[in-house]
């Protein structure tokens, strides 16, 4: 039951994939408009001196900073010149830290947030210290596309303030619809088809639909090889327990952490838990769930998935299904796993629900080693990368060469949307364009922007497999609790942060590994459930749920 060990590696990929797969398109909204902070620098701009920076900075592998055209984007449009410190993602975090530890520090950080970024306890305890600049003034006289940003949208706002109201760094904001709502089922449909069973609405109904997939040879070959149910242990919602247990009590896949009434509670020693154990232990005890669901990593799903003696796979816990099937053309496979809306159990029917891909922290800050030339300069360029040019320029790459505007007759993936941004395929045996910033340029993409982006119609081409995930994203939407607790807003008290980590990491162990015990009858949920919801008392749970009761007390969002 390993937690978030995917690799950085699988999830660049991933996340590469999908953006293209997207045919990403851009919404206008108050804040990303297409013409905002776009005018041309003046004439006595250009003849000024430019503004040198520097700015300690992560570079993907396919791209040189020095040499990109949205770097010499920026430098042109701003009159200023950066002087990169360039550092790849591997020992990124070790890297950043020992850069600031050494003091000889740079005028600004701008990071990948997924490789690495400042935590919220690292922008507290560098900013009281004096090192990063708070950047309220200079969005309010600078930047009124973040401004706007933050007045429409107040999670957006929650996200980047601290409880002492200061915004010590910017992070990304990417709400992935998709990704919102992780933990998905595929279920293959041709299957259902063979052996005439109707789509499962019911946590029983999943049980006898996996029951016949075992015994009723759907794949024809004779032999007694169907894998009912697999997922894996890595992340991407492939773990194969909050799907199952959401028609019991909610399970968000991460700490265990329920909201109810504004108080926050844990969900796993709850009789509403046990009874989700129980449910999941008797489809193991059955042989429908794969054992190896527990313990493989992606790799091993997909092998499963992409069984090269023909398909065996009825059912796969993912975010989407090309974790464990390949979606490319001529893949017959792929189309016949489709998406499961959540079960409805003896206590609902709940799909578990995060921030979509935000991710607590920031990737930009400013330091105290920054001119006040080099701190305007960069928060204009932030607030750029805040209007749906900027922000494609920045992540996608520039325009005309991986991205173009709509034609007539293309539409957007959100339904009603207008389209916006049109993506250029890449071209097979080409070198890449060195166009954008990748990661490092995503800073403002809600919903409405990703959304606007020209998607194909055909959700089993490949090239338009983000409308696919979409609609299947529709089946989930709405079934998350009424409160659900922000993690990514929540500031904890740097004294405490230590602390709380520790018992986070003691407790979430503790409940994944006696779940997996209790699944596969290593313990016993009636000799040993008394046992188990004692030792989560031993592990200071009480201690851990008020440590995030005062800081979900005292967060931005609830202000």
């Amino acid at each position: 039951m390993k937690r978030r060990s995917v690799s950085a590696l699988v999830f660049i990929l991933m996340f590469s994939m999908v953006l293209a797969a997207c045919s990403s398109k851009v919404e206008t909204t108050a804040s990303l408009s297409p013409s905002a902070g776009t005018a041309s620098p003046s004439a006595t701009q250009a003849e000024a001196k430019p503004v040198e920076i520097s700015v300690f900075a992560q570079q993907d592998n396919n791209i040189d900073l020095n040499t990109n055209l949205f770097t010499k984007h920026l430098e042109s449009k701003f009159n200023a010149k950066f002087k990169f410190e360039i550092i790849p993602f591997d020992g990124a975090k070790e890297k950043r830290q020992i850069s600031l530890a050494s003091g000889d520090y740079p005028e600004a950080y701008m990071l990948t947030a997924y490789i690495d970024q400042f935590s919220q306890a690292d922008l507290l305890k560098f900013g009281k210290q004096g090192v990063l600049l708070p950047l309220n003034d200079l969005i309010d006289q600078y930047a009124p596309n973040i401004k706007k940003a933050m007045e429409k949208d107040p999670t957006l706002k929650s996200f980047v303030t601290a409880p002492d109201g200061k915004i010590y760094g910017l992070g990304s904001y990417t709400q992935c619809f998709h990704c919102s709502y992780p933990n998905k089922m595929w279920i293959n449909t041709s299957w259902l088809k063979k052996l005439n069973l109707e789509m499962p609405k019911t946590t029983e109904d999943f049980k006898k639909v996996l029951q016949a997939f075992k015994k009723n040879d759907p794949n024809g070959n004779g032999k007694a090889d169907e894998v009912p149910l697999s997922g894996s242990i890595e992340d991407f919602g492939v773990r194969v327990i909050p799907f199952l247990m959401n028609g019991f009590i909610y399970d968000d896949d991460r700490n265990y952490l329920n909201l109810v009434n504004g108080k926050v509670d844990i969900a796993a020693n709850k009789p509403e838990w046990k009874e989700g154990l129980a449910y999941i232990k008797s489809l193991y005890d059955e042989g429908l769930i794969d054992p190896g669901a527990f313990t493989q990593n992606a790799e091993a799903f997909k092998k499963i998935g992409e069984n090269a003696g023909g398909q065996i796979l009825g059912a796969g816990a993912g975010m989407h299904p090309a974790i464990f099937v390949n979606i490319d053309k001529g893949n017959k496979n792929s189309a016949d796993y489709n998406p499961v809306s959540p079960l409805t159990g003896p206590h609902g029917s709940l799909a578990t629900h995060d921030g979509g891909g935000l991710i607590p922290g920031a990737k930009f800050v400013l330091t105290n080693k920054a001119s006040k030339e080099a701190q305007i300069t960069l928060i204009k360029m932030v607030d750029y990368m805040y209007t749906t040019e900027g922000q494609t320029n920045a992540a996608s790459g520039m325009e005309g060469i991986d991205w173009r505007k709509p034609k007539d007759g293309e539409v957007a993936l959100g339904k009603g949307v207008t389209p916006l941004i049109a993506s250029i395929p890449a071209v097979d045996g080409q070198p890449p364009h060195n166009a954008g910033w990748s990661g490092m340029g995503h800073f403002y993409q809600p919903k409405e922007y990703r959304d606007s982006f020209v998607q194909g119609t055909d959700i089993y081409d490949s090239a338009n497999y983000e409308r696919r995930l979409y609609d299947a994203t529709l089946l989930y939407q709405g079934h998350e609790p009424k409160e659900l607790f922000p993690m990514w807003a929540i500031w904890i008290d740097p004294a405490l942060t230590d602390e709380a980590s520790i018992l986070q990491t003691n407790i979430k162990n503790y409940i994944e590994q006696s779940s997996l015990q209790f699944i596969t009858g290593n313990k016993d949920l009636t000799k040993d459930w008394d046992a188990y919801v004692k030792g989560l008392e031993n592990l200071k749970m009480s201690r851990y749920l008020e440590i995030l009761q005062k800081a979900y007390d005292t967060a931005a969002i609830k202000k």
